[in-house]
């Protein structure tokens, strides 16, 4: 049997129960609020609704592209990735796999991470390196952070490099391989 609702002003909904052998319970809530439904084109689920550690949001960047310094302080690259929060209490992780080369032997290539102007990972060898030891080598740096910027404007996440030690050149990203930056909202 359904029951019909008939509507404040007009229309109605319709409740109707399932073509099933038994009984079937639907449980309502105990507070006012809205039924979240799903299956219809048009219809979703509010990001303000999904619980914490869900993801709300994806922004990936590939980079074809190199940033070189022969210097010992930071420098920007092209690996970067820009997101807008939808929540200022949201944790932003970030994800990366950059390819890197130090030139000379003795030298260590560095990265570190930028939020907009600042370092935020504050450490003398960043979020990794690479180490010559008996002449040039490149490879791949691959990091994961998680960052609470505390905003809902947009975020550029830029990945900065220099030289430690020794002579040479230190190298981020490259036209020939490719590297990628990944930002993902996850809900607090």
């Amino acid at each position: 049997m359904s029951i019909v609702l008939q509507g404040s002003t007009s229309g109605s909904v319709t409740l109707q129960e399932p073509a099933i052998a038994g009984t079937t319970v639907l449980d309502l809530p105990a507070v006012s609020g809205t039924i979240i439904t799903t299956g219809s084109s048009g219809q979703s689920i509010p990001k303000a609704a999904l619980p914490t550690g869900s993801v709300l949001q994806v922004v990936s960047s590939i980079i074809t592209s190199a940033a070189s310094t022969t210097g010992t302080s930071y420098v920007a690259t092209n690996v970067l990735a820009s997101i807008t929060p939808t929540s200022a209490s949201s944790k932003i992780l970030i994800l990366s796999s950059i390819w890197c080369s130090a030139s000379a032997t003795a030298q260590n290539t560095v990265l570190t991470l930028y939020r907009g102007g600042t370092d935020i990972v504050g450490t003398s060898y960043g979020l990794g390196s690479i180490y010559s030891g008996a002449g040039g080598v490149e490879g791949m740096i691959g990091s994961c952070w998680l960052d609470s910027p505390n905003t809902t404007s947009s975020t550029t996440y830029t990945f900065y490099v220099r030289r430690a030690d020794a002579a040479g050149t230190a190298t981020a990203g490259s036209s020939a391989r490719t590297s990628q930056i990944t930002l993902m909202e996850i809900a607090a």
